[in-house]
């Protein structure tokens, strides 16, 4: 297999670090949840070493979905149905007293979306998208019960990493990276990373029902 060939499938090892990245935020989520309901320490959950390495792994799933936009066939399509799935994770979060009002799906269908718009226009310099984010973030920080959430990602600077991605996606779409980068494969993680929106909208019911099954088998206080 050629690069040129390599770049027209399926890169797994974009999959595999996108897979990664989200069972690592999948496990922080339910230490969060043991912590919440008094099953674990707060120190297992909040630490030095945690407290570095979450940001970390957030960063590399919003640069992956950047690099990810220099693949898509629409990301119109790919930005609208992240904004829908956004939508539905702000309802439950509201409904269950856990607002979520620009988590990481809101900045990532923004992020799409104003991919999407700015290459449209053909004006996908480095300048023009840090002018937009910087508009962006004036909108939202405007009103503080965007940031008055359980789960805050502001388009700065989050923002800077998915328009670096998408910087860093024409490289590795034209073949330019060594030839293992296209070859690796970790299938597990792989077909993980396949399915992260499925896992992240599924993943927090899972969690809540499983501590509901916890808390009457093992009640705190009692």
């Amino acid at each position: 297999m050629n690069m040129a060939e390599s770049t027209r499938t399926r890169i797994q090892l974009l999959d595999a670090l996108r897979g990664l990245s989200i069972l690592l935020m999948v496990a922080y989520h339910c230490g969060y949840d043991l912590v919440l309901n008094g099953f674990l320490p707060e120190d297992v959950l909040y630490n030095p070493f945690l407290n570095t390495l979450q940001p970390i792994f957030a960063g590399i799933f919003i640069t992956l979905a950047g690099i990810s936009s220099r693949f898509s066939r629409s990301n119109l399509k790919r930005g609208l149905i992240t904004l829908g799935a956004a939508a539905l994770v702000s309802l439950a979060g509201y409904v269950m007293g856990m607002p979520i009002w620009f988590g990481i799906l809101h900045l990532l269908s923004a992020c799409m979306l104003l991919y999407w718009l700015l290459d449209k226009l053909r004006v996908m310099t480095v300048a023009v998208p840090l002018a937009a984010f910087a508009v962006l973030f004036a909108g939202v920080t405007v009103f503080p019960a965007l940031q008055d959430s359980n789960d805050f990602f502001p388009l700065v600077p989050w923002g800077f990493l998915f328009f670096a991605g998408a910087l860093l996606g024409d490289p590795i779409k034209a073949g330019k990276l060594p030839r293992w980068f296209y070859e690796a494969k970790i299938p597990f993680f792989s077909n993980v990373g396949r399915h992260t929106l499925i896992i992240y909208l599924a993943h927090q019911p899972v969690l809540f029902g499983v501590m509901w099954v916890l808390l009457r088998l093992f009640p705190r206080g009692a």
